[in-house]
């Protein structure tokens, strides 16, 4: 191999070297803050062991007072991989309103990414007022809304002494599907000229029926503790207790002409597709075309997403790998997502069109139907490789001394082959002279003449009948695949994979039996497994004249189809 070729290599090389390479990341706790709060800065650098030095934080002055730091490190170890993570929180209060700009900051030699926080007006209802040493705000966003429209639903609770322990309820709402949202956010404010530590708890409310909806009041038990006191050295406190407003949510009933479609009420959405072929690549018949859809959306968790699939594709057969679902959240909205990894196997040369998909949602935000869309695309698609030369040289042609002709390749195609088909070519031939000296040894320990033709001698075919037998017994669909076309080839030379062994055969249980053994293998789907020891049993039903089977001979795989 040539120095140049291992240069080129180097890369791959070093890739698990690179891929635990120390990395930084800022993040805000609040992307929004009213005047007089705290936010926190949060500065965290990964797989990093040394001692972190104290950052240059000057730049943070012009719009912000800085508090105070802490430092935080962790520790965890997955499948014998240990990754840590060291944290540097930085509490801000801002200096005046607008959209404050965060500059990126070194860290240990590496940049942040720089961020944005709006900082509101104080609330003139609030922000002078005072509800003594313990109280509790709630707030649910919006207040009219859809059946399925996920709440956004806070509730703060306010404290200027020490408490020493407390619980704090989650709301029991009938006809209403609520769950947390993240971790509990600590900060503090100004009250009436009295400062305030926060916490701040968030729940996505998803109603379940229409109508007028009652968000009971919400309580806090806690222990206060007076550090005046000299009691309170000997654990002494007093019980303290609060309780957040109640509030009321008005929920509609999707639109009357909303139609058979499903309902999907949410704040954005998006459909993508990725891995389509551009026109200048080669796709080639049984040569998979990998593709991944992803589905977005901000207000709906994942369980509410529609599955995914693609339409009918004329020419192909489609197969799915499992979906990758999850929920995430921006501190308010759920986001769900779904992801969808396909293998297109085209099944004949020509132009190869994928239908347009859609999807329609209704836009919350706007009040409005949207149509999320992926476009029509299209690709032409060769014949498979060597197809042209097997073509020239019918299965019966045979040379002058009876010997079956074999394909060849052409010798420009073959001087323009890249290093790595060679190697690759160097690697079957040394695999089938091993095969060629175990055949030989055969026939000198059986002491039988060899044929001088290329399809196999009965005592190789009844060799590789068995082989197959054998692995149709058990569950490994590779060991199935290699041994069915191997003892295939036996008899048909000029196969090239299992789409040319279906389309030779005349036993449809045959042709059934090799469609759901592809499923399994390249898909790993659970379709019904056949027993394909007693379908081959016999031996293959060849067939004897007659155009194949073409795909509308099939029923639909996968049929279904966002719309």
């Amino acid at each position: 191999m040539k120095f140049r070729h291992l240069l080129a290599l180097l890369p791959w090389l070093l890739m698990p070297a690179l891929s635990h390479a120390a990395s930084v990341q800022a993040t805000l706790n609040r992307s929004t803050v009213q005047l007089g709060e705290t936010v926190t800065l949060n500065l965290r650098i990964n797989d990093y062991n040394g001692n972190l030095p104290t950052p240059d934080l000057s730049a943070l002055n012009r719009d912000f007072s800085i508090l105070g730091t802490s430092q935080n490190r962790s520790l965890s170890i997955i499948n014998g991989s240990r990754t840590s993570e060291l944290t540097l929180g930085v509490a801000l209060r801002p200096r005046h309103t607008g959209t404050l700009q965060i500059p990126a900051l070194t860290l240990a030699g590496m940049q942040t990414a720089p961020l944005q926080l709006q900082v509101d007006p104080a609330d003139p209802n609030t922000a002078s007022t005072a509800q003594g040493d313990v109280f509790m705000e709630a707030q649910v966003e919006p207040n009219h809304a859809y059946v399925g429209q996920q709440l956004s639903y806070v509730v703060r609770l306010y404290y200027a002494v020490d408490l020493s322990g407390g619980s704090l309820d989650t709301p029991q709402i009938d006809g209403v599907q609520v769950s947390r949202i993240g971790d509990d956010l600590k900060y503090s404010t100004q009250r009436g000229g009295r400062s305030y530590s926060v916490l701040e708890r968030r729940f996505a409310l998803t109603p379940q029926r229409a109508g007028h909806i009652e968000i009971p009041p919400l309580e806090f038990q806690g222990e206060m503790v007076d550090p005046r006191d000299p009691n309170s050295f000997f654990g002494a406190s007093t019980p303290v207790s609060a309780s957040a407003p109640a509030a009321s949510v008005e929920v509609k009933v999707a639109p009357a002409d909303w139609g058979k479609s499903a309902w999907l009420p949410a704040r954005e959405l998006t459909l993508t597709l990725s891995g389509w072929p551009d026109s200048s690549d080669q796709v080639r018949v049984g040569q998979p075309i990998n593709l991944r859809m992803k589905l977005r959306a901000t207000g709906i968790p994942f369980e509410a997403l529609p599955a995914l699939s693609l339409p009918q594709i004329d020419g192909a057969t489609v197969y799915p790998d499992k979906p990758v679902t999850g929920t995430d959240n921006d501190g308010r909205w759920l986001k769900g997502h779904r992801e969808q990894a396909f293998a297109v196997v085209p099944t004949r040369a020509g132009t190869l069109t994928l239908p347009a998909t859609t999807l329609k949602w209704w836009n919350v935000q706007t009040n409005s139907e949207a149509v999320a869309r992926i476009p029509a695309r299209s690709v032409t698609v060769l014949p498979a490789a060597g197809a042209a030369s097997a073509a020239a040289v019918p299965p019966s042609a045979t040379t002058a001394d009876g010997a079956t002709a074999s394909p060849s390749v052409p010798a420009a195609a073959a001087g323009a082959a890249p290093w790595w088909r060679w190697l690759a070519l160097a690697s079957i031939g040394l695999w089938l002279l091993s095969v060629l000296g175990w055949l030989l040894w055969r026939w000198r320990r059986r002491g039988t003449p060899t044929a001088s033709t290329t399809a196999a001698a009965p005592d190789t075919t009844r060799q590789l009948r068995l082989a197959f037998l054998a692995a149709a017994r058990g569950s490994d669909t590779a060991a199935q695949v290699r041994s069915l076309l191997a003892w295939a080839r036996a008899e048909r030379p000029l196969l090239r994979n299992l789409g040319d062994l279906s389309a030779a055969l005349a036993d449809e249980a045959q042709r059934r039996a090799i469609d759901r053994l592809q499923q399994r293998h390249y898909a790993g789907a659970a379709s019904g497994e056949d027993d394909l020891a007693a379908v081959f049993k016999r031996g293959f039903v060849w067939r004897a004249s007659g155009p194949a089977p073409t795909d509308q001979d099939l029923p639909p795989l996968y049929p279904f189809n966002l719309h």
